[in-house]
């Protein structure tokens, strides 16, 4: 076992923090340790925090932390953040609202950038997620940036999916054009104290009632002001129902091998991708056949077919 695993299984956050800066950066002992540690995950509980933009979600994530870290448990936050499109890193860095925690050694936080990645959640993130949970950590709040139908993405770490909302009608209707209702384990209607917030919560218990489906768990609708602190004892207490449902009912088990099948499929993309991509830049025969595809000589989709049934890429 590399030493890195073995100071990460330790609990050491500087070997934590020394892992993750090797994932982000793709290096290969980073692969390695996380082989080693493997084994060693799925004591921590994950959830997930998505939603529009101004729902409060760092705010709700901060008063989270607050009430579980009075509890004694280990809190580890992964925000993900726009890209710099000059660093190329989190625009939003480790959140001004979460300030306070950062000299507490029960709280680990980092951002991740989304580099552009169209699922809003980046594979990263799933590796962070497990290192975290190798090196002890109780439970792994996942924020994402919040930018509507990408957040879909937030499904294939999280254990439990929390969608936070503004009182304003008009984050009813994103709420069905991005498809949440099919994600949401809890809705939670923040910043209660503004006019409409009772509407907002009606209308979306309404959208449940006129589900097609008909799910084992009924996602509640909970009502919070979370710069106050109002409602998140409720809130916690629910993702704990929550949790308990999806261990007595063996959907927990089904939902995170559904998620590392899904991120095997996503690794295998990315490598494939990358091998393509340095596979341009050094084979002048692939560059000619791009150049007959720009000049009409051949048509893309036949080209391609070509190309793959004559290089390593080959599926026959």
């Amino acid at each position: 076992m590399s030493e890195i695993a073995e100071r990460l299984l330790a609990g050491e956050q500087r070997a934590l923090s020394r892992l993750i800066t090797l994932l982000e950066s793709g290096d290969p002992s980073a692969a390695e340790a996380m082989k080693a540690v493997d084994s060693h995950t799925g004591r921590a509980y994950t959830v997930g925090i998505t939603g529009p933009p101004g729902a409060g979600k760092s705010t709700i994530v901060d008063q989270l932390t607050q009430l579980v870290r009075s509890t004694g448990q280990t809190v580890g936050i992964i925000a993900v953040d726009p890209t710099s499109p000059f660093s190329g890193g989190a625009i939003l860095g480790d959140r001004i609202r979460m300030q306070r925690h950062y000299l507490d050694s029960g709280v680990f936080i980092r951002s991740v950038a989304t580099r552009g990645q169209s699922g809003g959640l980046p594979r990263i993130v799933k590796s962070m997620v497990r290192a975290l949970d190798a090196a002890g950590i109780d439970l792994i709040l996942v924020e994402t940036v919040g930018v509507g139908q990408t957040e879909l993405g937030i499904i294939s770490v999280a254990d439990t999916v929390l969608v936070a909302l503004n009182p304003e009608s008009g984050d009813t209707i994103q709420t069905l054009k991005a498809g949440v209702m099919e994600i949401a384990d809890l809705y939670l209607v923040n910043k209660a104290d503004r006019e409409g917030a009772n509407h907002m919560a009606t209308a979306i218990t309404g959208m449940l009632h006129m589900a097609t489906y008909n799910p084992k768990w009924t996602p509640p609708v909970l009502l919070t002001t979370a710069h106050l602190g109002q409602g998140i004892d409720e809130l916690w207490e629910k993702v704990g129902e929550h949790r308990k449902f999806l261990t007595t009912s063996g959907e927990l088990n089904e939902r995170r091998g559904s998620q590392r099948r899904r991120e095997f499929l996503e690794a295998v993309e990315e490598v494939l991708v990358q091998r393509l991509r340095d596979k341009v830049e050094n084979d002048p025969n692939l560059n000619a056949t791009l150049e007959k595809v720009a000049t009409k000589e051949t048509d893309p989709y036949s080209a391609a077919l070509g190309f793959l049934e004559s290089s390593f890429f080959s599926v026959d």
